[in-house]
């Protein structure tokens, strides 16, 4: 038997469809800190999947799902509560304003407003 090595996290039915299909495998459980290193991980993964994939509406549909289905297991995790991203939410709009104008920064003179790959001051 040819084993396929994955080493990520899967959705909770995952296991069956692949006995269903006639396969073997093996899954172990994570503990809490593994789970969120885990949850980071499937985000960027499902993130960068909304930005490969999405063509049309019913592909963004699939994916944004995807993606908010791991944001809310993390938020679970740590016990973040929807009014707390929300508030968070207002805050970043007020700050940093939001997309409406769809601007797109194609060069800048001054380097020194970015840290970390985000525009802010130092």
């Amino acid at each position: 038997m040819k084993r396929v090595y994955y080493r990520k996290l899967i959705r909770d039915k995952i296991p069956e469809k692949i006995i269903n299909r006639g396969s073997e495998l093996e899954t172990r459980r994570l503990s809490k800190v593994e789970f969120l290193k885990e949850l980071l991980k499937k985000a960027g993964e499902e993130s960068g999947e909304l930005f490969l994939k999405s063509k049309g509406k019913r592909e963004i549909i699939e994916e944004v799902a995807d993606v908010l289905d791991v944001i809310d297991e993390i938020l679970k995790l740590k016990k973040i509560t929807p009014k707390q991203i929300a508030d968070q939410k207002k805050k970043n709009l007020e700050k940093k304003g939001g997309f409406e104008k769809r601007l797109f920064l194609v060069w800048s003179s001054d380097d020194g407003y970015k840290t970390n790959g985000r525009l802010g001051k130092k």
